[in-house]
C-alpha cells in the first residue's frame, strides 16, 4: 500500500483475521477460556510484531464472528442460485460443476482434501471437488451459530469472500471485480484462493480481485519453517536481538515472490545496508528537508511499480548513499545537498518504510541498559565538568566513553551518543 500511495492512489487496505477455525476450537477446550479471550490475545500479539517492524495497519481488519451475518447472506445466495446444496447433516457444500471457470487462479482443480479432514460427510457431496461453505456442529461441545441451513460455524473459504463483499461493497460499474489486490501466502493459492474465487464469482456475478499477489515463504536451510520439522522461530524472539528496522530491511531485501532463506549473515548485511544510510543522514542532519531529488525519486517509484522490485529499488538507495558521501567528501558545506538528502531519505521512509528515525537513537539501538545507564552517568558528570570549565577532566571523560566504544557530539539540545 506505501507504493501505491507514493503513486498517489487512493488505496484502502484490508486485513481479515479468521476467529473461528478447528485450531482455536481445540484451544479453548484445552485451556478453558473463551474464544475471544484466546483470539483477542493472539490478534494483539500479532498487531504488535507488525508494529515492531513498521507494518501500517490496514483501514480495515474484520474479524469472522463479526461477519456472521454476511458470511449466512452470501451461502444463501448461493443455494437459491443453485451454486450449493445441504446435505443430511446440514453442511453446507459449494458445487464447483456449477463453475465454468473454476481453476483459473490456480490452474489445479484436484480435490480439496482439506475439506476432506475436516469433514466426515464427503460421501455426501456431489462431487470430489466441492467444498464446505458451512459445518453443522457435531457435538454438544461444538462451538457454533444458528443459521436457517444448520447451526453450525462457517467452513474455511466462505470467510474471506462474505468480509470482502461486506466492507468493500461498492457500484461496480464497468468493473467486473470487488477488489483490485488480492494477496496471500503461496500455499494459499489452491485451494483456497481458488474457492474463494469460485464462490465469489457465483454470489455476486463478478470477479473478486482482478490481481492475486503471492508471497514466498520463510526458510531456515532451505527448509519452510515449520512447527513439525522444529525450524521456527517467532518474530518476538528475533525482536529481542534485533531492531525492528533492522528485520524490516532484511525482510524487504527479497522479492515477495521468492522463498527467503533466513541467515544471520545476511541479516547482518542488511544491517550494515542500512547502517550506511543513517550514517548519511546523521552527516547531514540537523537541517530541514528541500524538496527530493527527481531523478532518485523517478528511479525508485520505477523500481517499486515493476512488481515490487525490491532489489533494484534498494541498489537505487545504495547508489545514491555512495555519490552523496562523495559529493559532501568534495564539499562538505554543500546545504542544498545536505536538505535535498534529508529530503531523499524521507522519501525513502514514506515508501519502505526504514531511515525514519533521528540517527543517533538509531546507533543507540541493541545497548544494553547496563552500558546505557554508565553512559548516562558519564555524560552527566561530563556536562558538570563543562560548567565548572574544567575541560581537562570533560576531555578525559570524552576519551573514556572513546574507550568504551561510544562516540558523541555536542549540540544546542544536549549531547547525542552513539555505539560506534
Amino acid at each position: 500500500s506505501r507504493t501505491l500511495k507514493a503513486l498517489n492512489y487512493k488505496v484502502t487496505m484490508g486485513k481479515n483475521f479468521t476467529d473461528i477455525d478447528d485450531k482455536i476450537i481445540k484451544k479453548v477446550e484445552e485451556t478453558g477460556k473463551n474464544m475471544d479471550e484466546i483470539t483477542s490475545f493472539y490478534i494483539d500479539r500479532y498487531l504488535e510484531d507488525m508494529a515492531a517492524i513498521g507494518i501500517q495497519r490496514p483501514d480495515i481488519e474484520p474479524k469472522a464472528t463479526e461477519s456472521l451475518q454476511a458470511i449466512e447472506n452470501m451461502i444463501q445466495t448461493l443455494i437459491n442460485k443453485d451454486m450449493a446444496y445441504v446435505i443430511d447433516s446440514g453442511d453446507v457444500y459449494f458445487d464447483t460443476s456449477k463453475d465454468a471457470h473454476y481453476g483459473d487462479i490456480s490452474h489445479q482443480v484436484g480435490d480439496d482434501e482439506d475439506n476432506q479432514s475436516r469433514v466426515a460427510h464427503t460421501s455426501e457431496k456431489r462431487n470430489p471437488k466441492d467444498f464446505a461453505l458451512w459445518k453443522a456442529c457435531k457435538g454438544n461441545e461444538d462451538i457454533c451459530f444458528e443459521a436457517p441451513f444448520s447451526s453450525g460455524r462457517p467452513g474455511w473459504h466462505i470467510e474471506c469472500s462474505a468480509m470482502i463483499e461486506k466492507h468493500f461493497a461498492h457500484d461496480h460499474g464497468t468493473e467486473a471485480y470487488s477488489i483490485d489486490i488480492h494477496g496471500g501466502g503461496a500455499d494459499l493459492l489452491f485451494p483456497h484462493h481458488e474457492n474463494e474465487a469460485a464462490q465469489s464469482r457465483c454470489a455476486t456475478g463478478h470477479e473478486l480481485a482482478k490481481y492475486w499477489m503471492h508471497n514466498g515463504f520463510v526458510q531456515i536451510d532451505g527448509e519452510k519453517m515449520s512447527k513439525s520439522l522444529g525450524n521456527s522461530f517467532f518474530l518476538k524472539d528475533a525482536l529481542k536481538v534485533y531492531d525492528g528496522e533492522v528485520l524490516r530491511y532484511y525482510l524487504n531485501s527479497v522479492h515477495y515472490r521468492n522463498d527467503f532463506n533466513f541467515s544471520e549473515e545476511e541479516l547482518l548485511t542488511s544491517k550494515k545496508r542500512l547502517d550506511k544510510i543513517y550514517r548519511l543522514k546523521k552527516r547531514v542532519s540537523p537541517g530541514k528537508a528541500s524538496a527530493v531529488n527527481k531523478t532518485f525519486k523517478k528511479s525508485l517509484l520505477d523500481a517499486m511499480s515493476d512488481d515490487l522490485n525490491i532489489s533494484i529499488a534498494l541498489a537505487v538507495i545504495d547508489d545514491i548513499v555512495a555519490t552523496t558521501n562523495d559529493a559532501l567528501d568534495t564539499n562538505p558545506k554543500d546545504k542544498a545537498l545536505k536538505k535535498e538528502t534529508l529530503a531523499n531519505i524521507e522519501f525513502i521512509d514514506t515508501l519502505l518504510g526504514f531511515g525514519g528515525k533521528e540517527p543517533f537513537s538509531y546507533f543507540q539501538i541493541g545497548v544494553d541498559e547496563t552500558l546505557t545507564t554508565q553512559i548516562e552517568t558519564l555524560l552527566s558528570k561530563r556536562s558538570e565538568a563543562k560548567k565548572e570549565k574544567n575541560f581537562e577532566r570533560s576531555d578525559a571523560i570524552r576519551d573514556e566513553l572513546i574507550a568504551l566504544g561510544i562516540s558523541i557530539m555536542d549540540t544546542a539540545d544536549g549531547t547525542l551518543w552513539e555505539k560506534t
